[in-house]
């Protein structure tokens, strides 16, 4: 059996599927691939191993029905067209849980870095400014014991509000579709509205799949019930924020700060106001970037498809939640 990897994998997920006896070929170019090119790799092998690239639409779907399983290598699955894979009988996986801790971190670092103007302050080093300074300029704000709100609190959701609750003693409230009891215990986790979300969040941050549900779900209107001084966390998916909104929310001061592991449109042009934002701090989608984490993601890739040569249940199937 074959498998084409989008990118070059870790080590880990490369040598799980060598021991299994299957063949790798991976894509060494530093570009992504056409349309056109990505057929042709997958008429050559039986399966996919993505982790990254072009979206995985029907037009690719149904040039590729031969594919036994397309394994992804993320746990978001936003980039693919469930419903035509379902359709086409191609098995669609990720790889959840493992990277609940470093996106946690991130959205965490995110947090300080917008509070404390961390990259603005980096930026005036290298163009010469760290010189007279005074006592009232250029000031960050204070996390001791303000209010973090999670708008979904699942796995990374409830490390990043541990985290916070841990080193800065947060309030946490959350707002989910259906209550996490079991969080509300381990950290005095209060359930809220959307709306009580909004208007009672020092901190927000975003912990939610980018559906047709949350899509732009933060714009101007959310925007505009939340507190001047809020700062805006999102480590998730860049489609659940409407930028252009987000721009304008900082803008006009309705809010005060934002942190971005995240962008929409991805990437982000370096001309974007976001960048030169005092109060805004901008990573290039690194959630995961750690080298436990991504072997970690790699192994349960490779897991995905070992079992679906071997005619096993593979163990994190998605095709299913297209329907829900």
């Amino acid at each position: 059996m074959k498998v084409f990897t989008t990118r070059i994998i870790p080590e880990d997920g490369l040598a799980l599927l060598e021991r299994a006896g299957i063949t790798v070929t991976q894509w060494s170019e530093p570009r992504e691939m056409s349309l056109e090119e990505m057929i042709a790799k997958c008429k050559e092998n039986d399966a996919l191993l993505f982790a990254g690239g072009r979206k995985i639409d029907r037009p690719l779907l149904e040039h590729c029905q031969h594919l036994k399983i397309i394994s992804l290598l993320s746990v978001g699955y936003d980039n693919v067209d469930l419903k035509a894979a379902t359709e086409l009988g191609i098995q669609i996986t990720n790889t959840p849980g493992v990277l609940s801790n470093a996106t946690a971190d991130t959205a965490f670092l995110l947090m300080l870095a917008v509070a404390r103007k961390a990259f603005y302050h980096h930026k005036r080093i290298i163009k010469g400014e760290w010189g007279f300074s005074s006592p009232t300029a250029n000031l960050g704000v204070d996390i001791e014991g303000k209010t973090l709100g999670i708008w979904g609190l699942g796995n990374i959701g409830s490390v990043m509000a541990q985290r916070c609750r841990a080193a800065f003693d947060m309030k946490i409230i959350y707002c989910n579709r259906h209550r996490n009891e079991a969080a509300e215990k381990a950290l005095n986790a209060q359930w809220v509205s959307f709306d009580e979300l909004l208007e009672q969040s020092d901190v927000l941050s975003v912990h939610t799949s980018l559906t047709p549900e949350t899509k732009e779900k933060f714009n101007k209107d959310t925007f505009a019930k939340m507190k001047p001084s809020a700062i805006f966390i999102n480590a998730a998916r860049g489609g659940i924020h409407n930028e252009t909104d987000l721009i304008a929310a900082l803008e006009t001061g309705q809010i005060w700060g934002a942190g971005l592991d995240v962008t929409n449109p991805e990437p982000m042009q370096p001309d974007n106001p976001l960048l030169q934002m005092p109060t805004v701090a901008v990573l290039p989608h690194i959630g995961s970037a750690t080298v436990e984490t991504r072997n970690a993601m790699s192994r349960i890739a490779a897991q995905n498809i070992i079992a679906a040569f071997q005619g096993q249940p593979v163990p994190n199937p998605v095709n299913h939640i297209y329907a829900l």
